[in-house]
């Protein structure tokens, strides 16, 4: 089918949310065979992998038969999907197939109410995508693709995370469209506080589905160059550099929203090098360890986003973002033709719903179940280490046992206790490194003696 919907919908005075495209998982954390379960707009989706339709497949995570959570099912021996309840099994297309306490010769299976509800899915830049809206309508209405990675792909390497953030999508959007705060709220992560200048951003373009905008002197006092912005409604933005120093390299980011005050982060960083040694060093990083120095990155400013946005709602919220907030400066431009664009065009996602009240920031600094749970290459190195760290417990346990046998051999009994040393230094070091997989540390880099 022809792409003749743009995203949005075709009345070009509004944007419907649900008229779009998102990225929910990246395709490197899906495993098929397994379930995944996603909110997607308040909607609870079940994901799976359908072997016979060759595709990952979105449905409504209820069973039409008890509305049980399918996603606490399975994929069964036949690859269909099966309620965990009564065990009602469906196909890629959402059709029941199986209900196992009819009788033999029973039709309930073949009523339009047995089916389960589908949602289109895509998977392109290495990202699950799904239809928000009538699935019918997908094939229509185009993927939010960053373009310039179409360009020669076999030469960027790209770092990636995502993260389920405890604020917006529309604040995650706004604070990334920010360069300006970087040198402050990033100062000793990504940023310096010495690089702060004057942002002078200018529009080049805006409609309804999105803007362009440039900052001519960029960033670090204008030593690497001009920086470029994108903003593509409803969920995506980059910022596009290209400099001496490090070649050209984006910042992609996805909003993609869960609910009022929670969205998923997917941050993409594509790096084009001048030259091969930065490419070699950045595909022989482990991703995880990646991820934890980004989960770092995006704590600077986890907690006083959540608190920004509820102030902002007491003060009348987006509508009247001008009068709320004071924009003296052109470094706020890109953030208030967001928030224009966002009035406009009625595009918040969630009128007229309240925040819940603040979380603790226990719960904000939280990156088992906003990340690591999610993440394949997280959890995976999470088990080996807790692995490798119960096996030392285990080498200076033994090591404690068998040293009174070694009185007297002053060699041995040396050996032994140089040995426990390393045994008991490792254990504690594989326990600091564990805690990084489940908590954000208290007080951020920038606030550090």
């Amino acid at each position: 089918m022809t792409l003749s919907l743009p995203p949005g919908g075709a009345d070009l005075t509004r944007f419907d949310s649900h008229r779009a495209w998102y990225p929910v998982f990246y395709l490197t954390d899906l495993t098929p065979g397994r379930l995944y379960r996603f909110t997607l707009l308040e909607i609870d989706l079940v994901i799976w992998w359908d072997a016979a339709g060759d595709q990952w497949r979105a449905h409504r995570d209820q069973c039409p038969h008890r509305l049980a959570p399918l996603s606490q099912g399975r994929v069964n021996e036949k690859g269909l999907l099966e309620c965990p309840y009564h065990g009602w099994a469906f196909n890629g297309e959402g059709t029941c197939q199986e209900i196992p306490q009819q009788p033999s010769g029973g039709q309930g299976q073949t009523s339009q109410r047995a089916c389960l509800e589908p949602f289109a899915t895509a998977s392109a830049q290495d990202l699950l995508f799904v239809f928000a809206g009538a699935a019918d309508l997908a094939p229509q209405v185009p993927l939010p693709l960053v373009d310039v990675l179409e360009e020669n792909p076999q030469d960027w390497v790209c770092l990636d995370i995502f993260r389920d953030l405890p604020y917006d999508a529309l604040t995650l959007l706004e604070n990334v469209l920010d360069s300006s705060h970087i040198p402050y709220t990033h100062h000793n992560t990504v940023g310096k506080r010495g690089n702060v200048s004057p942002v002078n951003l200018e529009i080049l373009q805006s409609d309804r589905q999105g803007f362009r905008g440039m900052w001519a002197e960029g960033p670090r006092k204008g030593t690497l160059g001009r920086q470029d912005t994108t903003f593509i409604a409803p969920s995506l933005m980059w910022h596009d550099l290209t400099s001496k120093q490090f070649g050209r390299t984006l910042t992609v980011v996805y909003a993609t929203p869960i609910r009022k005050g929670e969205c998923r982060l997917f941050a993409r960083f594509p790096f084009k090098f001048a030259s091969a040694f930065p490419k070699f060093v950045i595909k022989l990083t482990p991703r995880w360890y990646s991820h934890l120095g980004q989960n770092r990155v995006l704590e600077d400013d986890q907690i006083f986003l959540h608190f920004q946005e509820r102030y902002l709602a007491q003060r009348g919220g987006s509508e009247q973002y001008a009068k709320a907030c004071y924009l003296p400066t052109k470094a706020d431009l890109f953030v208030l033709e967001y928030r224009n664009w966002l009035n406009h065009y009625q595009g918040d996602p969630f009128p007229g719903q309240s925040f819940s009240a603040p979380l603790s920031a226990e719960v904000l600094l939280n990156r088992y179940h906003s990340h690591t749970q999610h993440c394949a290459s997280c959890r995976g190195a999470l088990k080996n280490l807790e692995r490798l760290r119960f096996s030392l417990g285990i080498l200076a346990l033994s090591i404690l046992t068998a040293l009174p046998w070694s009185a007297g051999q002053s060699a041995l009994t040396l050996g032994l206790t140089l040995l426990l040393v390393g045994a008991v230094l490792g254990w504690l070091g594989l326990g600091r490194l564990r805690r990084s997989f489940y908590q954000g540390p208290p007080v951020p880099p920038r606030n550090l003696s």
